[in-house]
């Protein structure tokens, strides 16, 4: 879904009497599926958007027809929330709907051998439903969501198909590299690993979509060809691609692999406390740029460490 660019928001404000507990549940399923937040008791936000308004429209009769109140409001703003609160609150919503479907692509993934294709692929199917829900109420196009993504490709398995060749890092120099904004540990440790072992020059920019920046080169972003491809993460992905034998670099990518998949496969955790720093200056509002800066950082005092090892 693109992300909307919500100028003002729509509330719902609503009571039902008490004795109406089963129209309260059907009242807050439909709310959650409509992707809307609570601000305050029985009261709901969406972005202004056609389709949202209509939404709340059918719901605010449903709520007279049960015997409630509800009224509908459109606001520009809304006191005590600035636009970057209100726009923070859907995208935490959203990145539990994604947290728990991402632990069900884990598991179906972890079981997909021993399972029975015709199940397999109707569990897959389901799945795939499930995110596609979720996509059309994110409405400011969640980070999370393009984890996801990735994620739900590899279980589709389209990657292992793909012979990926070796290419000469000569022929990636001074250029611009393009990954989605609020990076995180794959997508610092990737700009890392370009900028020492790749790409001397490098330049890296920010968009929601591999094809916002013309001529940019896109990593860990949706079918890029840096990207997540089998069971690798985008780090993993770049070791192989550029032919890196460090063995400093190596370990480097079991770490960011185990924090960025959550699978376990190298039983390595150092990463970890570096990923949930990078969450941390995101969720304080720190530019990407500054972001990518301290991460270098981290990476160069991990990366000299093993090196003394």
């Amino acid at each position: 879904m693109r992300a909307v660019k919500a100028t003002s928001w729509l509330l719902l404000l609503f009571s039902l009497p008490t004795n109406r507990s089963t129209e309260r549940v059907a009242v807050w399923r439909r709310l959650k599926k409509m992707g809307a937040v609570q601000i305050k008791t029985s009261t709901y936000l969406l972005p202004d958007e056609p389709a949202q308004y209509e939404q709340f429209q059918w719901l605010a009769q449903q709520i007279r027809d049960y015997g409630g109140d509800s009224t509908l409001v459109r606001a520009r703003d809304i006191e005590g929330l600035t636009r970057e609160n209100i726009i923070a609150m859907f995208n935490d919503a959203r990145a539990k709907d994604y947290a728990e479907l991402r632990k069900s692509l884990q598991n179906f993934i972890a079981r997909r051998k021993k399972v029975d294709a015709e199940l397999a692929a109707a569990e897959l199917e389901r799945l795939t439903r499930q995110f596609r829900g979720i996509r059309a109420i994110d409405f400011f196009d969640s980070a999370r969501g393009h984890d996801v993504a990735m994620l739900l490709r590899r279980a589709e398995g389209r990657s292992r198909t793909r012979q990926l060749a070796v290419l000469d890092a000569k022929q990636y120099q001074g250029k611009t590299w393009l990954t989605r904004p609020r990076p995180e540990i794959d997508r610092v440790g990737s700009a890392w690993l370009i900028s020492k072992f790749i790409d001397r020059k490098p330049k890296f920019t920010f968009a929601p979509s591999a094809d916002a920046v013309p001529d940019a080169i896109p990593f860990d972003m949706l079918d890029a060809e840096f990207s997540h491809h089998g069971n690798c993460c985008t780090f993993e992905t770049l070791v192989r691609r550029f032919a890196i034998s460090d063995k400093s670099v190596v370990k480097i990518g079991e770490m960011i692999h185990d924090a960025d998949l959550d699978d376990a496969r190298f039983q390595r955790v150092e990463a970890v406390g570096i990923d949930r720093v990078l969450k941390g200056w995101a969720k304080e509002g720190m530019a990407d740029e500054e972001i990518l800066r301290r991460g270098f950082e981290c990476f160069d005092a991990l990366y000299a460490f093993l090196q003394r090892r």
